[in-house]
Formats: C-alpha cells, structure tokens, sequence
C-alpha cells in the first residue's frame, strides 16, 4: 500500500517537473504580483522588489557580487508558482535552485535560490557562499522589518510569523561566517520605505535577546552578554561575542572576583549617597587626596582609562581586561585603609567622585551590576 501510494507521489513529482521546466523560472515572477504574502506586508510581487533593493546593499558587506545577489533576489519567489512548489510546498527554495540550474542562470544565483530559506534549525547548515548569504540575510530582516513595522511581534510563547526563527538564522549566519556586520544600517535598510526608526532599536533588542537564548543554550554566560550590550549598544554580533567572551573570562580570574566585588561596593555606596546628596560626579580636587591608597587608586584610574580605550579601539578584549586588571591592588587597598565617608565634606566628596570615576570606568567594559552572583 506504501509502495502504490509512494509511486503515485512520483509520478506527480515528475509531471510537475517535466511540465514546469518548458518555462523559464524568470517568466513566473510576474505572477508573484497576484500572490499575497500577507495583508499588511502586500504581495510576493512586491516582497521580491524589497529583497532586490536590500540584497544590493548587503551584498557590499558581504563580500557578495550585487549583481548576483539581486538576480538570485529577482528569482527567489519564482518557484512558488511552479507546479511542483504547488503540489509540494516544502521544497520552495530548493526548487527554484533546480530550475535556476536548468535555465542556465549562474550557479551562485542557482545555489542562493536553494539556500534562502536556511539554517531552518539548529542542526542545519548556514549558506556559506556570499551571494546565498546576502539573499538569506535578505531575506529574513525583511521579514523581521517588515513584521515589526506592522505591530505583528511575537508575544508570549505565541509567534506564528516565525520571527524569533528569523533572528536566530541571522545570528547563526552571521556568527558561524564570521561576518563584520553592522546590524543597525541593515535593518534601517530593510525599514527604509517605511520610516518607522524606533522599530530599529527594537529589532536590535530583539536580535540581542535571541543571541542572549542561543548562548544560554550553549551554556556561555548569556549574562555578560546583557552587560556588554547595555553599556556599549554594539550592533556588530561578531565584535559583541569577543568582548563578551574577555568579560565572561576575566570575572572568573582572582583579579575579576576582586575587583567584581569592588565595584559592587563602590556603586552600593553611590547609590547610597547620591540619595543623600547627590550625584557624585566631576573632577577630583588633587589637594584633597590625602591618603597614600586613594592617591594610589587616582593614578591607576588614570592609567588604566587609557590603556583600555586603546586596546577596544584594536579590538583586543583581553587586553582590555588586563588594563582593568590593574585596578585590583589599588582598589582593595583603598576600600581596607580609605574612610570614604570622612567627616570632612569636602573629603567625602572628593572620594565619592573618586569611586564614581572607578565605576565610570569599568562601566566603559560592561554595567557590573548586571553580573549574576
């Protein structure tokens, strides 16, 4: 009975096939225009105009040919109203890479085509080919746009656009290529016709939160993700991980923990004080530093401030962290010998804006206060 059934569905299969390749796939994609993609996002027709004018801004930052990557957009749709695409949805995408191959188109645009719509899952592939990246980027920041732009987010559990899917195949693609992408002028691309600008920093959030899930799922410290991401607002995925990953190893370290807990202290203390009479911001009067340890704590400040800046500019993060590694002595001597508190005003506040610029400048890494435990 398998066997009757299975033959049946071939034989469809190769009705379909013989009977869709006597046209060329570019002659369907005037049909698209009478195909709806959704209510508030228009039609196929008008996706594939989206997609063509965004595949040719991303394709640049990909490393990708633009006039490749809009063939492959031009075509990408096409095969949704083939016959075979008709009588078997799942193999959109993957038949028009077929009948691209057929019709002769080149065979990045043909293999683009296949590739739109992965990873579908976490266990498939992500397209490694520029061209079939800039298309499968494309392809879904259109979507995630296009949705945010309608009010049609997902909530709750509830997200039957599958657009939590679409960020995490942007985040796969782009981590996994190790890609040096800028997120925000993508998606301000993909919003261009709409003029929605708020939406961006929305679709940034949502893109970092779903990073912050696949990271959780890897067990990484998903936490020092949220503390980098809420000082700096990094848009570059690759760059953030780095950073991130120099955070998640320096708080473990002996010089992490103890400086870690002096933050914490000094930021309980400005909170407490700022309260009273605050904030405790500005220069510090040199005159008013008394104690051997708080003048200590001043030069190391201003040591590691620079030295850090440099390193981040280069992007070397452990550097970074080791400039911040120098604050450890200086910190721990300060809060065992330094009365911050002192009877005197002018000395209290004096070391108030000194424990304000310490947390200033370990807030330029990542906001401490995020750290979990």
């Amino acid at each position: 009975g398998n066997g009757r059934v299975l033959r049946a569905r071939f034989a469809d299969a190769r009705h379909f096939w013989d009977l869709d390749r006597k046209d060329r796939l570019e002659s369907r994609v005037a049909k698209l225009d009478g195909v709806v993609f959704h209510a508030k996002l228009g039609t196929q027709g008008q996706r594939v105009q989206r997609l063509e004018k965004l595949v040719a801004q991303i394709a640049p930052m990909v490393g990708a040919d633009a006039a490749l990557a809009q063939r492959a957009a031009h075509l990408a749709k096409a095969d949704l109203v083939s016959g075979m695409v008709g009588e078997f949805p799942e193999l959109q995408g993957v038949m028009g890479g077929y009948y691209a191959r057929h019709d002769g188109e080149d065979v990045r645009v043909a293999n683009a085509i296949a590739q739109q719509y992965t990873p579908k899952g976490p266990a498939d592939a992500v397209p490694r080919e520029p061209v079939a990246i800039a298309l499968a980027l494309a392809d879904r920041l259109d979507m995630l746009a296009g949705f945010f732009a309608a009010d049609e987010k997902p909530s709750g559990s509830g997200d039957p656009q599958g657009l939590r899917r679409a960020a995490l195949g942007v985040i796969r693609i782009i981590r996994e290529n190790g890609l040096r992408l800028n997120l925000r002028p993508v998606f301000e691309a993909a919003l261009a016709e709409r003029g929605l600008g708020s939406v961006v920093y929305e679709l940034l959030d949502f893109t970092i939160d779903r990073l912050r899930v696949q990271m959780r799922a890897e067990g990484a410290r998903h936490d020092v993700l949220s503390t980098v991401f809420a000082v700096r607002k990094d848009d570059d995925l690759v760059r953030v991980l780095a950073r991130s990953g120099a955070v998640a190893g320096f708080i473990v370290t002996p010089d992490g923990v103890n400086l870690l807990a002096a933050y914490k202290r000094a930021a309980n203390i400005l909170r407490a004080e700022d309260k009273k009479d605050g904030p405790h911001v500005g220069s510090i009067d040199l005159n008013q530093l008394l104690e051997p340890a708080e003048k200590a704590l001043y030069t190391a400040l201003g040591m590691a401030r620079p030295a850090f800046d440099i390193a981040v500019k280069k992007e070397k993060f452990d550097v970074a962290m080791q400039a911040l590694a120098g604050l450890r002595s200086a910190t721990d001597e300060f809060f065992e010998k330094v009365t911050v508190n002192a009877p005197e005003p002018e000395l209290r506040r004096n070391r108030l804006r000194l424990l304000s610029q310490l947390r200033a400048t370990m807030d330029c890494v990542a906001d401490f206060s995020k750290i979990e435990g």
